[in-house]
């Protein structure tokens, strides 16, 4: 018995944005031309064609669609911790291992090119509404010290802003992933009971 004609159709179309996800976290993007894509990707240009319509939608639905992965692989770890402590650490540090495998590459190329920073712009504010909630719940639990929530998230939006623009690899070496992990460590400290 094979799948029907839809499920292997949407099953590699989701094969070839991981790939493509894959490449571009490891190389960046800007010198990637829509032959050498398909190329590497062991596909025709008019496969590429059809998930999106130019090489600018293809990059940017590829960055779409780690985005959307890395968000319920990040919901789906923090699911089922109920301490909100446990689960603003267990929040930051699981976004902080999404964006582990993404080059130093990526993030240059995704902060110079508009239509794809906007999608991590977009996913960061996502993030912080997240941070704000988790700490709401804290601070109603007594898990946290009565902190203005929104205030704190807001700090933590900044911080994930400032690690987006690449402003803090820039002041402090630090990679991405690194940097988010030190900004939990940092959250927690500051606002435990």
């Amino acid at each position: 018995m094979t799948a029907a004609p839809g499920r292997a159709a949407t099953a590699r179309r989701t094969e070839l944005f991981d790939h493509l996800v894959a490449l571009l976290l490891s190389e960046g993007f800007a010198h990637l031309t829509v032959d050498e894509l398909a190329s590497r990707l062991h596909c025709s240009k008019t496969t590429l064609y059809s998930l999106a319509g130019s090489r600018e939608q293809l990059i940017r639905a590829a960055v779409v669609h780690f985005f959307r992965e890395a968000t319920r692989r990040v919901e789906a770890s923090t699911a089922t911790v109920t301490d909100p402590r446990d689960r603003l650490g267990a929040y930051l540090r699981a976004v902080a291992a999404e964006l582990q495998p993404a080059s130093a590459a990526f993030y240059e190329h995704l902060a110079a090119f508009p239509p794809v920073r906007e999608v991590y712009e977009r996913n960061t504010e996502i993030a912080a509404r997240r941070v704000q909630q988790i700490i709401r719940e804290g601070v109603e639990q007594g898990a946290f010290r009565d902190v203005h929530a929104a205030f704190v998230a807001d700090v933590v939006s900044s911080a994930m802003v400032r690690i987006q623009r690449r402003q803090v690899a820039a002041a402090t070496g630090l990679p991405d992933a690194q940097a988010y992990a030190e900004l939990a460590t940092m959250v927690l400290h500051g606002i435990a009971t």
